[in-house]
This record gives structure tokens, sequence and C-alpha cells, in this order.
């Protein structure tokens, strides 16, 4: 029987790369009292923090009969099944069945676990590819590991492939006509051109004919295990102190036709005018950044699913052409190395 690779490159596009960090929740919602379910590249996993404050990731799945252990409880910083209570560890192995002392299950490893690890109020899940099984670094933007910057971190779920989502970002063009009415994008010129050119570690993707008025410019940083984007908002003195907004923003592929987006909204200012701002910010502004981003969401989930199959590009389309490019590149690696594994 042959094998039709470019169908499984672009399945595996489309479902998400393995051998990356995910963000999947902030980190509020993971608690040491109750689990925490999500789902990530179309598989059910479940989170929960130890005593000590360290997360658990394992698959939403009890061992005995496939229960959500996201519905459990946590116990001793173990999982228990709500259904007939047996007990998982972090590891995935069943350390008790309560209904039946010394029951043949306890003491084996039933369920894949997976590295987590936190950052900036986010908490990334690695998802283990054939040749990158152990996790790599989780390489974050400079704008969040120092202390010049901050923000606020926003999530929300989209009813769309996150492949939609990251063309969305790699497209500045948008701006202008979808993000008209915006109190911070009603301003620049409908008409320009696009130039694209390649980084260090990605690309970066601009207007030619203006910057600074819109949002006229975004890049895109790839490393071996993350990827993450991040553009300017420009903001009038009627919005504080602290210049731009800058944007840092990660797309997680929840499944085929869902996506979670991460976005830090940041200011660099500091002291008084630190607080001065992320008081305007809770105050007046974040509802109006909601309302662009909800115009974002809405566009999308309009889109068909296979809308790729019959859109026609032009120039303006450089970053959306580039990313595809990246991605497809990566699945196809992924690809052929199982394919060489499973030949042999």
């Amino acid at each position: 029987m042959s094998i039709d690779k470019k169908a499984l490159i672009e399945e595996r596009v489309n479902t998400g790369l393995l051998g990356q960090w995910y963000p999947v929740a902030k980190s509020v919602e993971v608690k040491t009292t109750k689990p925490h379910g999500v789902k990530l590249l179309g598989q059910k996993l479940v989170l929960w923090r130890k005593p000590d404050g360290s997360i658990n990731c394992v698959e939403d799945f009890c061992p005995h009969r496939g229960a959500p252990l996201s519905y459990g409880e946590i116990h001793e910083g173990n999982i228990g099944c709500r259904y007939h209570g047996v007990i998982v560890n972090g590891e995935g192995v069943v350390v008790r069945v309560p209904a039946m002392p010394e029951c043949a299950m306890e003491g084996r490893k039933a369920l894949k676990n997976f590295h987590v690890t936190e950052h900036s109020d986010a908490v990334f899940v690695y998802i283990p590819s054939l040749t990158q099984p152990e996790p790599p670094e989780l390489v974050m933007p400079p704008e969040l590991v120092g202390d010049e910057w901050t923000g606020f971190l926003c999530t929300s779920v989209w009813e769309t492939n996150y492949r939609y989502a990251l063309d969305n970002l790699a497209d500045p063009m948008h701006g202008c006509y979808l993000h008209s009415e915006s109190f911070t994008l009603a301003y620049g010129s409908k008409q320009d051109l696009m130039k694209l050119d390649k980084t260090d570690n990605g690309f970066h993707v601009t207007r030619v004919g203006q910057v600074g008025d819109n949002f006229d410019w975004a890049e895109f940083a790839v490393f071996p295990g993350n990827m993450y984007c991040f553009l300017d908002i420009p903001y009038p003195p009627a919005a504080g102190p602290g210049g731009n907004m800058r944007i840092v923003g990660f797309t997680t592929p929840v499944d085929e036709t869902t996506c979670k987006v991460f976005f830090w909204r940041l200011r660099k200012v500091e002291g008084i005018a630190r607080d001065s701002w992320r008081f305007l910010y809770r105050a007046q502004l974040e509802e109006r950044h909601w309302n662009v981003l909800e115009q974002d969401r809405v566009m999308l989930e309009g889109m068909p699913d296979d809308a790729r199959k019959r859109e026609m590009l032009y120039q303006h389309d450089l970053g959306v052409s580039r990313i595809r490019q990246i991605l497809t590149r990566a699945a196809k690696e992924q690809i052929e190395a199982e394919l060489a594994v499973a030949a042999e």
C-alpha cells in the first residue's frame, strides 16, 4: 500500500507540530485543590499542582474504564478518579485502587505523562516528537524575561484552526480594515506594499509605506521547541505613559477546529508611571483591547475550515506564505523521520 506523504504532512500541520512547548492555561487556573482539564493537539490532558507548587500533567483518562480524571480529586499530590476512586500519580502510575486492596493495577504505569513548566503567568506543556523526545529549553521573549516591561496576559478560545490565527498575526495589512474603528488602529493608509526580511530566528514582515500609524509590522521568532510572535500597537498620549503597546503572542492548537491564543499586552514603563498605566489599563483600556481581539475571533471563526483550498494570495500575504512554509518544513521533517522508523 502506497503512503501519501504529502497528505500526512498536511495533516500534521493541521493538527499541530510535535516537539513543541505550548501554553495551555494561566498559572492561576492550575490549583492544588482540584484538577484542571485541557485539550492539546486533540489530546485530553489533566493538570494539577503538588503541595510544593510544581505541576503534574498526564492523560485525562482513568486507567480503569476511561473516566476523565479532570472530574476527580487531589489526594496528597496524586489525582483520584471520581468514578471508582482509582488514584494515579504524576508519572501516570496507578498508586492505589481503594475499592480493591492489592489490585493488580497498582504499580503499573498506565498513562503518558508530560513535561510542564511555568513562565510569565502561563503553564506550558511539552508534546514530544520522535526526533525530540526530551524538551529543549523554552525560549521566551526578552519582554517576558527582564523587569523593564510590565503587562497582562489575556487568553481566548477561538473556534478556528490555529493556522488561521497565525496567518492573522503575520498579516499587518488587515489592521486598517478590520480594526478601522478601534481606539488605537483607526489610522494609516489603506494601500501599501509589504516587505519580508529573514532574521536570525525567524522573519519580520512590515508595511513599506508606513510604520507607527497602525498594526504595521509583525515578527515571528522560531526555535527548536517553540514559536511566538510579537508586534506593536501605536498608542496615543491619551493611553498613558510607556510608548507603544507591545503584544507577544503564542497560539496553541486545541484540535483541528479550535485553538487557544495567549497574548501578553505589555508596555515599557517603570516606577509610578508603571502603576499609573496598569490602573488605566484595567479601568479603561482593557475593554477596548478585548473588542479588537473579538473582531479577529469573529472574522476567523466565520471562515470555512477549507478556505486555503480556494484562496488566492497576493503581495500582501508575504508573511502568511512564510509562516506556512515554516510549519510545512517542520512537519515534513517529523513525518519523514516517523516513516523511516516505521520502515525499519
